[in-house]
């Protein structure tokens, strides 16, 4: 399969401070695995405070949603969060796969959604 983006359905008993405690190896994840890490530690360390204070506060945080080959969004109208690709691909796939393990390792429930398009081949 390859997609343009993988969704993740936070179901409805879980809340935005419920990923607080996994949303630094999230983002680092996503960044190093995107070769998207800003080469000031500071940099990352802030990405990383201000999406925290809002998990804690339950509110809907900013993501990572800079230029790049990939971005981390949280939509405002619904309870979730995704990976965005500039092209189709299987990375966007595989990361996907890869942040769901963490959110049900670390017990967050959930569910993953795609915008893909099934190639010929598959």
């Amino acid at each position: 399969m390859k997609a343009t983006s993988g969704h993740f359905v936070l179901k409805k008993n879980v809340k935005y401070k419920d990923l607080a405690r996994i949303f630094p190896e999230v983002l680092t994840t996503f960044l190093e695995e995107t070769e998207q890490v800003p080469e000031d530690e500071d940099v990352l360390k802030m990405f990383i405070y201000l999406n925290q204070v809002d998990l804690e506060k339950n509110v809907k945080p900013e993501g990572y949603n800079r230029k790049g080959k990939m971005r981390l969004v949280f939509p405002l109208n619904r309870k979730e969060f995704y990976i965005r690709g500039t092209s189709r691909g299987s990375e966007v796939v595989r990361l996907s796969e890869k942040i769901s393990r963490m959110l049900s390792k670390a017990k967050v429930d959930h569910e993953v959604e795609w915008d893909a398009l099934m190639s010929a081949e598959e």
